[in-house]
């Protein structure tokens, strides 16, 4: 643990000239920076004071939407304790507070003692629960030092980070004896957790809370969308990356001469890149427009018009509008990303040859035939056949649909779990 703090110290003193400069010129910056160091928020002092707590972190936009159902059914079987949510990015902060404004959300404190315990001081939590693969070394070593439980929940470890973890396992295992529980999104997972060094006695499989996100379908920006569709078949291309929009782009000429009343909207994955992905779309010499301009009675699109979805929070949404979905982040080596958000709608679903993030998802989707995989090559070739198939383009969507309906409850059960481990430490500890 100390050399772990001293690396991480050397980090934060390489680092401090470009938070210096940002805090000078963000206010937003400002005020996410103070919280990481461990200033906490009067508002957040405010909230905790005198209630029953638990912490549960989640780092970005993704996981947030995962932890939204299950924070409402902790929330149900713990009336009047107060559910704290710290993220790590900005734009998992903004969907926080957007999607759970009963709860207070912060930022999640430098993985550092002083941090770490001047939030452990206010907050004092009876319980952490981490989401997915977000282990902490020193705020989990605090937590047991305290005698407090750490729950993961959604756990998983995927592909290409298990072996690593099975290189590393000497140094993580005096970590991993300190989560109290694991709740696992499949066997896979589970089983991996243990080759680890996880007590096998404290891995369950839960599920993946992925299939209980539902969309909201009372979005403005998709109302705005859809009122400018006017009959035009839209292919969504969700969560780009680089390189990706490239493909697109260089394909979308044939799509249009096949199906003239198809367009495309691309909805890049970081908004740090809205702007080149705007620049890539200018120099295609096709007619777009970027929806953070859309007025609120905007004229109707043109056939073969490209959409830049430049937002946060609103893709999740516009799925419903799509007559195909394309999963970005599957055409360049980068695991994919979820195939549910679409599938929930009935949206036929294409994915490229890299989906091993939500591999597990994939292979059920497959298995009912709800899915199709294709390689760069063929990406024009299947897009122009799944808007010409209308009929059976649906019917693959209905498939994944029924995908997404069946295999949700994972939030449920893992809330479930959650609390009867709470109740189990508060008897306990009488």
């Amino acid at each position: 643990m100390v050399i772990y703090s001293s690396l991480l110290l050397a980090v934060l003193v390489v680092v401090a000239p470009y938070w210096l400069v940002r805090m000078a010129t963000s206010g937003r910056y400002r005020a996410g920076l103070r919280q990481r160091l461990g200033l906490v928020s009067k508002g957040l002092h405010a909230s905790a004071a005198g209630r029953s707590v638990v912490w549960v972190h989640a780092v970005s936009v993704g996981e947030v939407m995962a932890a939204t159902q299950l924070i409402r059914e902790l929330k149900q079987r713990l009336p009047g304790w107060l559910v704290a949510v710290s993220t790590t990015t900005e734009t998992g902060q903004r969907l926080a507070k957007e999607r759970l404004p009963d709860s207070p959300v912060f930022y999640l404190p430098l993985d550092l003692k002083f941090s770490v315990r001047k939030y452990l001081r206010v907050l004092q939590p009876k319980m952490l629960v981490l989401m997915e693969s977000e282990l902490w070394p020193r705020l989990i070593a605090e937590c047991t030092r305290d005698g407090m439980p750490v729950v993961v929940v959604n756990a998983r470890i995927s592909d290409r980070s298990f072996p690593r973890y099975m290189r590393l396992r000497r140094l993580w295992r005096p970590f991993l004896e300190m989560i109290a529980l694991f709740l696992a999104q499949s066997t896979e997972t589970a089983d991996r957790l243990i080759k680890i060094g996880a007590s096998e006695t404290r891995v369950r499989v839960t599920g993946n809370l992925k299939y209980d996100v539902q969309a909201r379908t009372d979005n403005e920006m998709t109302k705005r969308i859809a009122s400018i569709l006017s009959g035009t078949r839209l292919v969504v291309a969700g969560s780009t990356l680089a390189g990706e929009e490239e493909t697109l782009l260089a394909t979308w000429p044939a799509i249009r001469q096949a199906i003239p009343d198809a367009s495309l909207l691309i909805a890049p994955r970081h908004k740090d890149r809205f702007e080149e992905v705007l620049q890539l779309i200018r120099r295609s010499g096709t007619p777009f427009l970027q929806c953070s301009q859309l007025t609120q009675n905007p004229n109707p699109v043109v056939g073969g018009t490209i959409l830049l979805l430049d937002t946060i929070g609103d893709l999740a949404s516009v799925y419903g509008l799509a007559s195909v979905a394309f999963i970005g982040g599957s055409l360049v080596p980068k695991g994919g990303h979820n195939p549910l958000e679409p599938a929930q709608f009935g949206v036929p679903v294409l994915m490229g040859p890299s989906f091993e993030n939500f591999r597990e998802i994939v292979k059920t989707m497959q298995e009912a035939e709800a899915i199709r995989i294709v390689a760069n090559e063929k990406l024009a070739e299947t897009l122009i056949a799944m808007l010409q198939d209308e009929a059976a383009s649906r019917a693959l969507g209905e498939r994944g649909r029924a995908v997404f309906e069946a295999q949700a409850g994972a939030a449920a059960r893992t809330a479930q779990a959650v609390v009867s481990l709470l109740e189990e430490r508060v008897r306990t500890t009488r």
